[in-house]
Parts: C-alpha cells; sequence; structure tokens
C-alpha cells in the first residue's frame, strides 16, 4: 500500500509542477485550528448549570452566598426563638436523636419529609427539624422547598422565593444563585424558584440528581419538602433521590386510609417513620416513644 500511495503522491505533484501551480496533497489533509461554536445565551446558561463547577467547596459556597435578612414566622419556626422551652422543640430533639440511631446503621444523609394531602405539616416539620439539626455544633444543612405547586417554607422563614430550584432545574442560574443563608449558622435554604408549569417534568429531567451530588459533600443533612403524595407525583420523583422518607399525619384530621395510600407510593427500605402532628398541648405529656428502626414521634 505504501508504494501505490507513494506513486499517487508524486503523480500529483508532475501535474502540479506541469501546471506552474502549486497543490496540496489531498492524501495528507493538513491540520484545521478549531473554532469554538458559539450557543445562544439560555443554552449556554443551560450547559453551565448542569456541568460540575470546578472549585467547589463549603468556603467557595459562603462567599457566593452571603448572609441575607429573614424574618422567620415566630408561631411556626421553633427555633429562632430565644425561648428553649416552647411547646414542640423538645418533640424535634427526640427525632432528631432518633435520625442518629437509624444513621448508625443505614447511610442517611438526604430526607424526604412529605404527607398524604396538604395542609398536614410537612413544611413546618422539614423547616423545625432542619433548624434542630443546625443546632449541633458544626453540623451544616441544607433545606430545600421541593414544592413546586404551591410552595410556602419561605413565609415560614420570612425571605425571598426566588430564584430557586426552579430556576436551577431549568438551568437558569446555578446552585450557589439559588441558595440563600439566613442568621443561623451554617443553615442553607433553596427554595422553590418562580412558579413553573410542568413541575413533574422538571423533577424528573436528571438535574435534582445532579444538584444533590453536587451539595451533598458540603453538607450534614439535606432536607427536602416536597407536595402531597395523593394529589400529584413529585414526591415519588424526589424520593428516588433520598436516602430516607419521613410521612407527616395531622393527629385526628388526615384519613387513615390516605395515610395509607401514600405510604404504599414509596419502598419499604426508604420509609423511616411518621411524625404525628398537631397533637394537642396537654396530651404532650402523655406521649410514648417506642426506639427502634422507625421514627415515631408527636410534634
Amino acid at each position: 500500500m505504501s508504494r501505490i500511495h507513494d506513486a499517487l503522491k508524486r503523480a500529483e505533484q508532475e501535474r502540479a509542477a506541469s501546471m506552474g501551480t502549486h497543490v496540496e496533497s489531498t492524501l495528507e489533509p493538513q491540520p484545521v485550528e478549531s473554532q469554538p461554536i458559539a450557543m445562544p445565551p439560555l443554552q449556554q446558561a443551560q450547559r453551565e448549570a448542569v456541568m460540575p463547577s470546578s472549585g467547589m467547596n463549603y468556603e467557595t459556597m459562603l462567599a457566593r452566598c452571603p448572609q441575607t435578612e429573614w424574618n422567620p414566622d415566630q408561631r411556626t419556626m421553633l427555633f429562632f426563638s430565644e425561648d428553649e422551652n416552647r411547646i414542640g422543640t423538645e418533640e424535634f430533639r427526640t427525632l432528631r436523636s432518633r435520625l442518629y440511631q437509624i444513621r448508625e446503621k443505614i447511610s442517611l444523609k438526604r430526607l424526604l419529609v412529605t404527607s398524604a394531602l396538604p395542609k398536614e405539616g410537612k413544611s413546618f416539620v422539614a423547616a423545625n427539624l432542619a433548624q434542630v439539626l443546625v443546632r449541633q455544633h458544626g453540623r451544616r444543612v441544607l433545606v430545600i422547598d421541593g414544592d413546586l405547586r404551591n410552595p410556602g417554607m419561605h413565609r415560614h422563614l420570612g425571605t425571598r422565593s426566588t430564584p430557586g430550584l426552579s430556576d436551577y432545574l431549568l438551568g437558569e442560574c446555578d446552585e450557589m444563585a439559588a441558595m440563600q443563608r439566613g442568621p443561623m449558622e451554617n443553615l442553607f435554604f433553596l427554595p422553590a424558584g418562580r412558579n413553573v408549569s410542568g413541575a413533574a417534568e422538571l423533577l424528573s429531567n436528571g438535574r435534582l440528581k445532579l444538584l444533590l451530588q453536587r451539595v451533598e459533600p458540603m453538607f450534614d443533612w439535606i432536607i427536602l419538602d416536597s407536595s402531597p403524595v395523593i394529589p400529584v407525583s413529585d414526591a415519588t420523583l424526589i424520593a428516588n433521590s433520598c436516602d430516607g422518607i419521613i410521612m407527616v399525619v395531622r393527629s385526628n384530621e388526615t384519613p387513615s386510609e390516605m395515610a395509607k395510600r401514600a405510604r404504599e407510593e414509596f419502598p419499604d427500605k426508604l420509609l423511616l417513620g411518621v411524625v404525628l402532628n398537631g397533637t394537642p398541648s396537654d396530651k404532650l405529656a402523655q406521649s410514648k416513644y417506642y426506639y427502634g428502626e422507625s421514627v415515631s414521634s408527636q410534634v
């Protein structure tokens, strides 16, 4: 083959010489300097939002997420108050202890907090659980409002709702631009973001999983709130990226058949247990707590 190649090359050079011109051999293509391909602005933003950024660490996060002013709702946010003995605070400490007991046996960092129906207190539980976890020295906690249909955690915390998770899932910002840092040390918040259509499609596009992978090394716990289980599929989509699930049911209000239906939406291995919310304060002293593989608490 090398003889044929050489003969063809010489014939081409002789033909070019007879014509008085110089022709580059077509048998040996010359290298062409590659040029970057310009992307439309939105496409470029989406690419930057989903591609891992270099040098991401806790110091970078602190620099990108300056402390912002929050005005927590004092009626529902129990641990922003100076009163350490408010009704409900000890129940959240008990819940924290049980989670650490479970953590000794299984890998547990990403927690989904959900409920069967609306208005059962899942956002209240998720936000206060994040607060009590960060109360332990050196613990870093990220709480995410994953309820893209009816977000409300930003109102509990008294802060803005955008930019947030939906903006990140759309590729319009990176995770550092979406996260907030409030007055409680080491507590970070990722709000739901702007109102969007197609919440289920956004939550299943792969970017939520990527987000959690990117921020997980910087936190001890990641708490995710979600839409209720029965009306929509969002909670089951988020559960695919979590290590465990806590169900919230409201005392004397959640129909037992609805709670059972919601529980059946999740694999047994993910369901950690149930938090009973809204128990009358005069009955808290009579509450019994059972220690074991599941979380069974009253708040």
